[in-house]
């Protein structure tokens, strides 16, 4: 029963993967046509940031393909840190893309320029923008409650802060018709700059799971907090974790009674592999089994 559903995850991940995809190169194409019209920096820089998303949709596409082949005799733990190491790639060409436009910004601020050729365009095209983005991102969301990818959810989070963006480029739009001209490369240093920011939060987190970071604090307590539920636990030890794309690794020393037999103590510790297995989508956990001497009271 569980290889159909994992199958059918498989796909919703590629597809949203295709989706994040074409919808990127459609907004390329559309802005393109809208910063032609009316020169603003504001607009260059959701053309950058939409021009990113490409390279990092294609990243996430060929990551997630990567990431859902099965552990092989190269890579027993499976190929989950592809997502990881497509992260830490895609950062170094936003943090470089990001500093050009700040350059551009800062050019505009000092010699500004009036925008009057087709803003009607360039608002309209912003409007689209958001509404395509809108419509992505409800997709990716399914997928997200379909399949819990880590993936899906960087690429979601990304084109969250693209509305944000496109709405502040609406906003620069409209204030350079009124005569704010400076609104415009304003606007779009504080886009560079969240640009950078957002580059620097995938660095720490492709290098966090690169180097095999513990799971968060609560996630770690829930897992003792199971093992020592267990009537016949004496305690645990050693309880090393980390993630890997989709897949958590939990290894634990589970302490029990020295005069249980082997077979009893391997069927606990293989009950409780299974019942920790469970706090997770999904989850390898290998538990060693440590005789504890029962001193008498």
């Amino acid at each position: 029963m569980n290889k159909p559903q994992h199958i059918d995850k498989a796909q919703l991940m590629r597809i949203a993967t295709y989706a994040s995809v074409v919808t990127a190169i459609t907004l390329i194409i559309v802005k393109l046509f809208a910063w032609f019209l009316t020169d603003s920096v504001s607009i260059l820089a959701t053309l950058v940031d939409s021009s990113l998303d490409v390279l990092a949709s294609v990243l996430n596409m060929i990551a997630v393909h990567h990431a859902l082949q099965p552990a092989d005799r190269e890579h027993r733990f499976g190929h989950g840190k592809a997502e990881s190491l497509a992260g830490l790639g895609q950062s170094m060409f936003i943090a470089g893309s990001a500093g050009i436009l700040l350059l551009q910004a800062i050019n505009r601020l000092f010699k500004p320029e009036a925008m009057e050729q087709g803003m009607t365009i360039g608002i309209a095209v912003m409007v689209f923008s958001i509404i395509a983005t809108f419509a992505l991102m409800v997709f990716q969301n399914y997928v997200i409650k379909q399949t819990d990818s880590t993936a899906i959810k960087a690429d979601a989070l990304h084109y969250k802060t693209d509305l944000l963006v496109n709405g502040g480029v609406i906003l620069a739009l409209v204030l350079s018709l009124n005569g704010w001209t400076l609104s415009d490369p304003l606007i779009a240093i504080a886009i560079a700059l969240f640009i950078l920011h957002s580059a620097w939060g995938i660095v720490r987190e492709s290098i966090d799971l690169l180097m095999d970071h513990e799971l968060p604090d609560n996630e770690r307590e829930k897992i003792s907090a199971l093992v020592l539920k267990h009537p016949q636990a004496r305690g645990l030890h050693d309880l090393r974790t980390r993630r890997s794309g989709t897949t958590v690794f939990i290894q634990l020393h589970l302490e029990l009674d020295e005069t249980l037999s082997l077979r009893q103590a391997h069927d606990i510790a293989d009950a409780l592999e299974r019942e920790i297995a469970d706090l997770f989508d999904e989850a390898e956990v290998i538990i060693h089994e440590d005789p504890i001497t029962h001193l008498p009271l």
